[in-house]
Order: C-alpha cells, then sequence, then structure tokens
C-alpha cells in the first residue's frame, strides 16, 4: 500500500494485493483454460497455443514470465525452445506482434556501427545471432529465423541467470534461398537471393566489429548457419572475439558427455572411451563438430600428443548421403576429409566407398550409433536390426536430430528391435518406454540446453577474452560426472531438466576453473582476476551463483 500511495496508483488496481505466488497459480489456470481455446483451427497443435500464451506473458511482465519458465522448466523449455521453436520460426510472420531483437540487412552495409547505438541497454552480455539459413533440421527459413534467437536467450535468462535486460537477439538477414518466401507477399525480409563469397563475408565483418566496438566484453553465441559457413565463421573469429558456435560447439559437447555417459553406463572407467568404435551418420555442421571433438577427448586420454590424435582417428565411421566417406570419393568436404578412411584400409573390414549404413553397422559392430543427419527414420528396421551384432555389453543409440519429426529412430524402435539393454538418446524430447514387468526404458534427451548457458556464463564470469577448447572441454566432461553411478547403471546419461540451474552453475563453474587454469581469465565487475585466482572450487561455485539473475520484483518505494 505504501507503494501504491507513493506512486499515485490507489485506486487504479483491485484493493487485494496478491502474491507471486498467487499471480503465478492466477496465470497457469488461465493458461490451461486457454490451451484448448487459443487454437487456429484443428492444424495449430497446442504447443504453439502455449507458446502465444507464454509470449503474451512476456510482452506483459517479463519477470513473471521468467518465474514461470523456471518453476516449469521441464514443460516450457520444449514451448520456448526445440522442438516447438521449429514449429514457432515457419508460422513467424503470422505470429510476429512486435520487435525483439535487431535485425541487421544486407541494405545496411555501412550504417551497423551507428545502428548498434539504437539499442537501448547501456551493457549487453550476451548475444545470439543467426542468419536464418538452417533452421534446426528445416532448413532456409530466412528472417522467420529470429525465433531461435529469441527462444535460446530466454534459456540463457532461465537456465543461466543472466540478466534479460542485458540479451539481445539478433538476425543477420541477408537474403532467402526460399523460394516460397521469395514469392510471399507477407513475409517480413528481404526477398532476395542469398548474399555469397566475400559479400556475406563484409556483412558479418561489419555487424562483429559494429557490436564489439559498442560492447566489447559481450559474448556472441552463432546459431543455425549453415554448414559451409559455420566453420568458416568459426575459424574467422573465435582467436578474436570471445564468441562460440553452439551447433559446432555446444552439440559436440553434449554428445561427448552423452558418450562418457554411455561408457560409464557399460560398468567401465570414462578412461575407456578411446576404445569405442562409433558410426556418425551425418557430416553437416554438428557431425562434423562432434567427430572433431571426440577425436580430441580420446587423444586427450591417450596422451595429448600427435600420435594420439591420429590413432584416434580409428575409431571413425562417417556416414553421409552418398554411403561411407573414404579417400576415394571426390569433392570431399575438408572439415570431413580427416575421417575419410584409405581404400586398402576399409577394404580389410570388407567395406568399400559409399557403402550403405546397414552395411556399415553390420561389419564394424559399433558401440555406439550416432545420428545427426536431420533425416527422421533413418535408423531403420534393419540399420537397428544390424545393431544387434554390436560387439558392446550396452550399445548406444543417439538419433540426436531436431525437432522430433527429423529424429532417426524412436525410443520405441529402438528398443523393441535392438532390447532392453542399450542406451539411448535423443535431440528432442520423447517419453520414456514401458518395458513391461515395471522396467522402463530411459530416454535420455541430449539437449545443447545442458551446455550452452553453463559456457556463456563460464566465459562472462571468467572475463577469458575467448571461448578455448579446454573451456568446452571441461564443461562436457562436468556435465559427464554430474550423473551418479547408480543412475548411469539405469541407462540414465543425461540429468532431468528440472535441474537446470544447478547443471549450469556446474558447469559454469567448470569452465571459469579451465579460463583460471589457462590463464585466459580476466575477471568479472568487482572480481578482478588475481582475486579470482585465489579461489577454490566450493569459492567458484558460491561466486558463479552469486551472479546468476533471479526473477524478482524490485522494492520500488522504501518505507
Amino acid at each position: 500500500m505504501t507503494e501504491r500511495n507513493r506512486l499515485d496508483l490507489r485506486g487504479l488496481l483491485p484493493p487485494n494485493v496478491m502474491t507471486t505466488e498467487q499471480q503465478i497459480d492466477r496465470f497457469m489456470a488461465d493458461l490451461r483454460r486457454l490451451e484448448t481455446q487459443a487454437k487456429d483451427g484443428p492444424s495449430d497443435p497446442n504447443a504453439l497455443a502455449k507458446w502465444r500464451i507464454l509470449n503474451r506473458l512476456h510482452d506483459r511482465n517479463e519477470t513473471m514470465y521468467y518465474k514461470v519458465l523456471i518453476a516449469n522448466i521441464t514443460e516450457y523449455a520444449p514451448i520456448v525452445y526445440t522442438p516447438t521453436v521449429g514449429l514457432v520460426c515457419q508460422n513467424y510472420r503470422g505470429l510476429y506482434r512486435r520487435p525483439r531483437g535487431m535485425y541487421f540487412s544486407s541494405a545496411d552495409r555501412g550504417e551497423m556501427m551507428s545502428m548498434v547505438y539504437n539499442w537501448p541497454a547501456e551493457q549487453v552480455d550476451m548475444i545470439v545471432v543467426t542468419d536464418g539459413s538452417r533452421i534446426l533440421g528445416l532448413g532456409d527459413l530466412g528472417i522467420q529465423g529470429i525465433g531461435i534467437a529469441i527462444g535460446k536467450l530466454d534459456l540463457y535468462v532461465a537456465a543461466a541467470g543472466i540478466n534479460p535486460q542485458r540479451v539481445l537477439p539478433v538476425m543477420i538477414d541477408v537474403g532467402t534461398n526460399n523460394e516460397k518466401l521469395l514469392k510471399d507477399s507477407q513475409y517480413l525480409g528481404v526477398q532476395e537471393h542469398r548474399l555469397e563469397g566475400e559479400e556475406y563475408l563484409a556483412v558479418i565483418d561489419e555487424f562483429m566489429e559494429a557490436v564489439y566496438t559498442r560492447w566489447p566484453h559481450v559474448i556472441v553465441q552463432f546459431e543455425d548457419f549453415q554448414t559451409k559457413w559455420a566453420f568458416k565463421l568459426l575459424q574467422r573469429y573465435r582467436h578474436n572475439y570471445r564468441m562460440f558456435n553452439d551447433d559446432v560447439q555446444g552439440t559436440a559437447g553434449v554428445a561427448i558427455a552423452g558418450l562418457l555417459g554411455a561408457v560409464r553406463a557399460q560398468g567401465r572407467p570414462m578412461v575407456d572411451f578411446p576404445k569405442q568404435k562409433i558410426v556418425v551418420a551425418g557430416a553437416g555442421s554438428a557431425g562434423v563438430g562432434v567427430l572433431n571433438a571426440a577425436r580430441k577427448t580420446m587423444a586427450r586420454m591417450l596422451g595429448n600428443n600427435e600420435a594420439a590424435f591420429e590413432s584416434a582417428r580409428s575409431q571413425f565411421w562417417v556416414v553421409d548421403a552418398k554411403g561411407l566417406v573414404t579417400e576415394e570419393r571426390e569433392d570431399i568436404d575438408p572439415e570431413v576429409r580427416p575421417f575419410a578412411w584409405k581404400a586398402n584400409e576399409i577394404s580389410r573390414q570388407g567395406l568399400k566407398e559409399g557403402a550403405s549404413l546397414v552395411e556399415v553397422v553390420r561389419q564394424v559392430k559399433p558401440d555406439v550409433l550416432l545420428g545427426l543427419s536431420a533425416v527422421g527414420g533413418l535408423f531403420s528396421k534393419e540399420v537397428l536390426e544390424a545393431l544387434k551384432g554390436s560387439t558392446s555389453t550396452r550399445p548406444a543409440i543417439f538419433a540426436m536430430s531436431n525437432p522430433t519429426k527429423n529424429a532417426e529412430c524412436t525410443p520405441e524402435e529402438a528398443y523393441s528391435i535392438v532390447g532392453d539393454h542399450i542406451i539411448y538418446a535423443s535431440g528432442s524430447p520423447f517419453k520414456n518406454v514401458d518395458l513391461g514387468n515395471g522396467r522402463i526404458g530411459h530416454v535420455n534427451q541430449g539437449n545443447n540446453m545442458y551446455l550452452f548457458p553453463g559456457i556463456g556464463l563460464g566465459t562472462l564470469l571468467s572475463g577469458s577474452e575467448i571461448v578455448s577448447d579446454g573451456m568446452l572441454q571441461a564443461a562436457a566432461e562436468r556435465l559427464a560426472g554430474y550423473m551418479t553411478e547408480e543412475e548411469v547403471l539405469n541407462g540414465v546419461i543425461y540429468p532431468s531438466t528440472s535441474r537446470i540451474r544447478d547443471i549450469t552453475k556446474e558447469v559454469a563453474a567448470a569452465v571459469v576453473k579451465e579460463a583460471i587454469q589457462e590463464d585466459l581469465a580476466e575477471g568479472y565487475r568487482g572480481m578482478d582476476v588475481r582475486e579470482l585466482q585465489k579461489l577454490n572450487e566450493e569459492e567458484i561455485l558460491e561466486y558463479v551463483e552469486n551472479n546468476m539473475w533471479y526473477p524478482e520484483y524490485p522494492t520500488l518505494v522504501y518505507k
């Protein structure tokens, strides 16, 4: 009442002062009722109705929005992020109500340095940027891809406690090659074919220079850039800017954590990882990112020298749309070349260039079948039947492609065909499988949200000027070690998303610790680098927790 009197609000609000809990209860009751009524007809799924209602709350009351999201993260993460965010991007022109974030287009060349000052926030800690060229597994969605940047930053706030006033979703619109969007009169973006080559690079260069001129300490996460640019841009900027690419490095880290968890689930120590035989289906940015990270992890465990790095290469078989990749392949992608088998080596295994996935699985008898192909149903009955011949006591199936319809196989298919003893992980959420007799076939969602919030928060709080391979590795290993022995032996290799704040705190602390050890840390705000170096593990965790934002209404008037 004191606040109402001092702010001249008396009489403008109902007399009962509602607690935060009452407000959440009122909203949730409303949401449950509206879920069934906010559809655009029978083709509009419930998830999109939920997204609309949550989005309206975000527009009205940001504090309440994040309170609801944090309290119900398991239910609403799939709404604000994958898989629903894919549907949102596809329908964005009809869902767009107000700008949220910034748009830089090819028409803005030469103007970006002044444009960044149009953003009202004095300080920005985190930017998620996309060019909309490869949204999830849905292809080129042009400017509509901004939905993915908005969704990712919602998770930075909910999971990592980045202050929502200090995040910025960005769309770089260099055109689209989606013919449907080029002809759509309601499309919100540039209706020209995408810029290529040096013209494209000039736009991204100008954007990076502009944001780092205004906000020198900002972290930029690249999201859903098509494969040919994802690696090139990562190599171009990673040594000079605080940036990382979640599709390449985040996906790889989550996959590594899962692969290490799968080793533990076999009752073996994590250091046995270099003995695992891994068949990888898909050679896009995510697939190659996982291959490189897994190879480095194996090499680290084998002595971290050139010989170890070379020997780790022979644990992988890469199968793309044209079949098994060998050195006989013409126009081989330079990123995939290190994993191409020599013709004489592969023939000894009874395989050849272009061999099908079924043939490869049958001959190799892998410990792990890892899918990052964006091809739904790729792990067919024949492929899964072939995996029954695996030499592993607990073969692992990672159907990691998003959204749900792009998963290489469903958990039901995996458990029913290969058997109850498998480890199953997916990129999108699925329900656990009832195996009968009270037994459960666990579905592990290998979601990037386990890692990217912690990588971002840890980099921010360490003050490191770059995101190093060691920091990414430390994040993955911390996630792999988060599960108890009992959980992994039961086939649970990823934690519940309900623990996301605690997971993020642990991952961020591991990133800070690694940055200190690599002498990259430069401190953050009141914590200078010398004080940071004195902290023990417990104190680093406390430091991270103390710097996480919580959605609380600020006191406006003190009695």
